[in-house]
């Protein structure tokens, strides 16, 4: 059984910050990506930042500048620092991990989602 759960969020006026944290547990192998998704009322699911195997990330065009995005592998731990919040940043934020388990065939990942956590940008 793998389990995502997010952390951090909450209620910051415009121009603050808040860090998100999200932690995968259970029979792990590796981890291949990271990702952090939002969603606002009214709107789509939408990418927030992607990061590969080797590191490499995807910022959404709208974060880029603002948004950190980083990870602890040791603690299987990801991390995205939002600073310069706007109100248009505010949706429910979600973890999402590409894994591959213990024991499972090398090819056969597993995609894991997180419930989310609510960031609110409002003065």
């Amino acid at each position: 059984q793998v389990q995502v759960v997010e952390s951090g969020g909450g209620l910051v006026q415009p121009g603050g910050s808040l860090r998100l944290s999200c932690v995968v547990s259970g029979n792990i192998f590796s981890i291949n990506t990271w990702g952090w998704y939002r969603q606002a009322p009214g709107k789509e699911r939408e990418l927030v930042a992607r990061m590969d195997i080797y590191g490499g990330i995807k910022y959404a065009d709208s974060v880029k500048g603002r948004f950190t995005f980083s990870r602890d592998n040791a603690k299987k731990t990801a991390y995205l620092q939002m600073n310069s919040l706007e109100p248009e940043d505010t949706a429910v934020y979600t973890c999402n991990a590409i894994l591959l388990r213990t024991g499972d065939p090398l090819h056969v990942t597993t995609d894991v989602w997180g419930q989310g956590t609510q960031v609110t940008v409002s003065s």
